[in-house]
């Protein structure tokens, strides 16, 4: 069955699945968790998103995620390896009705800081998150069910904003270190 590419308005409710998900994550990799962040659009005040919670754990040693796998099918989630990038974990949970995707870097990656910087830079810069979320609401109307070309279309604008997250993110970091 084809997946539904689906972009919805923002949902009040995402940053309370998050916390809820989280836990039981938390509750699973118990200390080998240094933090665990919610990112990707649902993490953005007020942007339409697909409605999938994006979860980023950090971890001492992503060597260790694998022998956790058993306990995170128990919650539901697939578990999907690097899935193409290298020095992650990553989890599905929900099917073809994805509900969250688990994002599991090891402490120092850089993919962390990309990351973090993409979020709170739209959660800052509310004229490129409603650009951001209005594109994909047309992405989603226009390839309802293929996601390779709804990917593909976002993908200019998210480099270029990415860009000037990142620069604004190490701007922002050095100033903070001085």
């Amino acid at each position: 069955m084809t997946r539904k590419v689906a972009v919805t308005a923002y949902n009040p409710e995402w940053p309370t699945r998050f916390q809820r998900e989280a836990e039981l994550i938390r509750a699973i990799f118990n200390d080998e968790i240094v933090e665990i962040h919610h990112i990707g659009s649902t993490s953005i005040p007020g942007i339409a998103a697909k409605p999938v919670i994006d979860i980023m754990p950090i971890v001492r040693d992503i060597e260790i995620v694998d022998h956790f796998n058993t306990d995170m099918i128990s919650l539901g989630y697939e578990p999907r390896g690097e899935n193409g990038l290298p020095g992650r974990r990553y989890f599905q949970k929900g099917g073809n009705q994805r509900a969250h995707h688990v994002h599991i870097y090891e402490k120092g990656s850089v993919e962390i800081t990309r990351h973090l910087a993409f979020r709170d830079y739209l959660r800052i810069y509310v004229e490129d998150a409603i650009k951001y979320g209005a594109l994909k609401t047309k992405l989603a109307e226009q390839f309802p069910f293929d996601i390779d070309s709804y990917i593909k279309g976002k993908e200019a604008l998210v480099k270029e904003i990415e860009m000037k997250a990142m620069e604004w993110y190490s701007k922002r970091h050095s100033f903070l270190a001085d």
